[in-house]
């Protein structure tokens, strides 16, 4: 009786898995019944022919003075023009930051907290979907398991075993500041 019920399950299985085999969901050709043929087999699709294309220049835009502000053109809508609502900005006295990237945070930080400071290596190595760091002298409970680190959206993420974020840090790549998860408190670290 067992092994009459463990053969047909057996069956059962191979159908359910070759029927699996041809379905279109896994890339097999659909199995349809008789009825269906015929509504496959339908003439093919003519392509209609367009007439020419023919080509006309636009017409000349009109064009109105600007008016004019300290003798210069003056842009409408922009800061300065006659009827504007607009704050200009003050100009740019130095270049801007180059930005950061992960590339840029690798190597061996001095890291100050509340409690003291100590050396932070983030590494370039990959470990599963982050990258490997280490300390060492870190008297902070928390910053001394940090073994893993990743860098999104312009900040550091330092993780623990486990997951657990212990530090989110923002800045350059000679000095970075922010906090540590748990207790909130400063954390900084510097090249």
């Amino acid at each position: 009786m067992t092994r009459s019920i463990l053969m047909t399950s057996a069956t059962l299985c191979a159908a359910l898995a070759l029927g699996a085999c041809s379905s279109s969901r896994f890339g097999g050709t659909p199995i349809r019944g008789a009825a269906a043929a015929p509504s496959l087999m339908q003439a093919p699709v003519e392509a209609v022919p367009s007439g020419p294309v023919e080509t006309t220049p636009l017409p000349p835009v009109e064009s109105q003075p600007l008016p004019t502000v300290g003798g210069a053109p003056a842009i409408p809508g922009a800061a300065g023009a006659p009827g504007s609502e607009i704050a200009s900005l003050p100009p740019q006295t130095s270049a801007p930051a180059a930005p950061a990237s992960r590339t840029s945070m690798v190597g061996a930080w001095t890291a100050r907290e509340t409690s003291g400071s100590c050396k932070v290596q983030l590494s370039s190595s990959p470990s599963l979907d982050l990258y490997r760091a280490s300390t060492s002298g870190c008297s902070n409970q928390d910053l001394s398991k940090v073994n893993a680190w990743d860098y999104r959206d312009g900040e550091i993420y330092l993780y623990q075993t486990g997951g657990s974020v212990t530090a989110r840090l923002r800045g350059s790549s000679s000095a970075l500041s922010g906090a540590l998860t748990k207790s909130g408190a400063p954390l900084s670290l510097s090249r």
